[in-house]
């Protein structure tokens, strides 16, 4: 299939929990440890686990295929299968081309070399070639900004630097299959712009890449279709809004499982535009959030608050049914309660968290809350940063020449601030 770039056909890892020693170095430390600690290892220790079991997919020529899932789910060791450190336990790997892998940035530095030095041992490890690591070097400085400390030995560099010089030599590499793990939120804000646009141009310039992150609003920008991993198996494969959706309502599911337990809880919260339910915005677009409450038993006096959370878990917005001049309401034993809020999202390009709270204001008792109850992605056509989008523009602008009296007046005054300091 040439137009397959990659493909795993029923693909299992197997490891064992516990120590294995593979030398006598290895063996007689550990035994002596163990002498002295009087333990051992049991049984469970000893069990085999399946960290992947039955995986199967395939990515297109030219495509960028997005790999979530929770921590211990299965990511890393199927990065590790697909970079070829590792073998499988049992099925098949095809990778068709040359691979590169943004895994573990700088992970090849000598910190007593320099930069330069650096650049040519890292450009090396990746697969590339002297000719083409001399072809490239200037672009790669260039792209680090790091040309005033390249002949510093990085054992100086901040781990920012580190960080920055190791990007710069791995996204220089010409992979036609690329493995990125996490590694786009390196240096500071301009630098992350610099690395998300070379992201795309390896993209544009046909590169299959297979993005690995926990990074939702990166995955949902770069890929079309994603793989859902849940305890080494494929939940779930298709686009990704649909396979990442599905990965927020896990915390639904939990959120229901636990709603027997209280007096009145949230049963169900959508978020839709005038199309229907989705999870993708533009700036300034109008949203409803619709929520539902089930009563099991009477309860008075409640107010239903909705807030959002940005990304950094900061709170951005709070109100609520009561503060909206609603007052309170009270739900008699299996009442269903249903409320919209209608919102404006003038906000800035980013991930957001509704989150809804069943309080009574005067006993200051909480019923239930759900955080986050959903996410959003709000995207912009304007390049603005922060929270909130204000909708900027510029509505006047001047270019004027300063006159020749002025420009004299002007070196008058510079000259006597001189004569002034010297004194």
């Amino acid at each position: 299939m040439p137009d397959v770039a990659l493909q795993m056909e029923h693909v299992y890892k197997k490891f064992r929990k516990g120590e294995t020693f593979n030398s006598l170095r290895d063996l007689i430390p550990a035994l002596t440890g163990r002498m002295f600690r009087q333990q051992e290892l049991s049984n469970s220790d000893r069990r085999e686990f399946w960290a992947l079991q039955d995986i199967s997919f395939e990515v297109k020529r030219g495509e960028a295929f997005g790999i979530i899932g929770p921590n211990g789910a299965g990511k890393s060791t199927m990065l590790k299968l697909l970079s070829r450190v590792m073998k499988p336990t049992r099925g098949s790997i095809h990778v068709n081309g040359r691979v590169s892998a943004l895994i573990e940035l700088a992970a090849g530095f000598h910190p007593d070399l320099t930069g330069r030095e650096n650049i040519h041992l890292y450009g090396t490890i990746l697969g590339m070639g002297r000719r083409e690591i001399d072809a490239k070097f200037d672009g790669i400085v260039e792209f680090s900004g790091l040309a005033e400390f390249i002949d510093t030995p990085v054992k100086r560099y901040s781990s920012g630097m580190y960080a920055r010089l190791g990007f710069s030599v791995a996204a220089h590499v010409d992979p036609e299959v690329l493995l990125v793990d996490e590694v786009l939120s390196v240096g500071d804000y301009a630098f992350q712009n610099k690395c998300v646009k070379r992201m795309k141009e390896v993209i544009c310039g046909g590169a299959t890449v297979l993005f690995v992150s926990h990074n939702l609003k990166t995955v949902a920008a770069f890929c079309h279709r994603c793989l859902l991993l849940e305890g080494g198996r494929a939940a779930r494969i298709g686009p990704a809004d649909e396979v990442i959706s599905a990965y927020l309502k896990r915390s639904h599911l939990a959120h229901i499982a636990d709603a027997d337990s209280k007096l009145v809880a949230i049963s169900q919260v959508t978020v839709r535009n005038e199309h229907g339910e989705c999870a993708r915005f533009r700036s300034g677009e109008k949203a409803w959030i619709d929520i539902e409450l089930r009563a099991r038993k009477r309860c008075s006096n409640l107010s239903l608050t909705l807030y959002i959370t940005d990304d950094e878990c900061q709170n951005i917005f709070d109100t609520s049914t009561e503060r909206l001049g609603h007052g309170t309401l009270t739900l008699d034993e299996d009442d269903v309660y249903t409320c919209t809020f209608g919102l404006t999202l003038n906000m800035a390009t980013g991930i957001f968290h509704p989150s809804i709270l069943i309080y009574r204001y005067d006993t200051q008792t909480e019923y239930d809350r759900w955080a986050p109850a959903t996410t959003i992605y709000v995207s912009s056509h304007d390049d603005v940063r922060g929270t909130v989008h204000c909708f900027p523009k510029v509505v006047r602008q001047e270019i004027r020449q300063a006159s020749a009296a002025n420009l004299a007046a002007m070196t008058t005054d510079i000259k006597e601030d001189e004569e002034c300091d010297i004194i």
